[in-house]
């Protein structure tokens, strides 16, 4: 399913990353552990295959989908639009079946700037989902969300990976969430930072 195996990656002359191997079977989950700056990021950009500049291999599976710490939306594109200009192949009834599985199905016209942060946040959510992607990545979505919301997402989230029997990497400083997602927490630690599969 998804096979890491970096050696490597620097920034100019500094090494942000050094041997980092990561085995996951379909289905499985992880979430990525450490303290800001250590590379988490950096690595989860390299699994998405956004970066290629760094020693080392990955082998990933065809369809990946990754939400980012904000919801990213085009302002000027209602829900549905959305959705589907990321899905091409997508129709207005799936885009549909999308938002009612995160409690939007009655906003399918409305605008990002008409819905509340954690609507944004579910529209975002139903845009990953959407793909049906086998490997899903997570940047750190829940950050700066009040606890309550940061709840609702959560489970919002574990449900749709239930759902869809996804893969997943989540980036997080909060090892309660992988608690929550029943994802297995892994820690990234030194300088350079490595990472070692359980």
């Amino acid at each position: 399913m998804l096979d890491v195996n970096v050696q490597g990656k620097t920034f100019g002359k500094q090494q942000i990353l050094g041997p980092c191997q990561l085995t996951l079977q379909a289905g499985q989950r992880v979430c990525l552990l450490g303290p800001s700056g250590i590379g988490k990021s950096t690595l989860l950009r390299i699994i998405a295959g956004l970066d290629k500049s760094y020693d080392g291999q990955v082998n990933r599976p065809d369809t990946i989908a990754f939400m980012f710490q904000g919801p990213n939306l085009l302002e000027w594109r209602n829900c549905y639009q959305n959705l589907m200009i990321f899905h091409p192949k997508s129709t207005q009834a799936d885009a549909h079946n999308a938002l009612e599985l995160v409690g939007l199905g009655d906003k399918g016209q409305h605008f990002p700037r008409q819905l509340s942060l954690g609507q944004q946040r579910r529209l975002a959510l139903a845009r990953t989902f959407l793909s049906h992607a086998d490997l899903v990545l997570l940047d750190e979505p829940f950050t700066s969300l009040d606890p309550a919301l940061k709840a609702d997402m959560l489970e919002l989230t574990r449900n749709l990976l239930d759902q869809s029997g996804a893969t997943l990497v989540h980036v997080t400083h909060d090892e309660t969430e992988a608690e929550i997602l029943n994802a297995e927490a892994i820690r990234m630690h030194g300088k350079p930072a490595t990472l070692q599969s359980p």
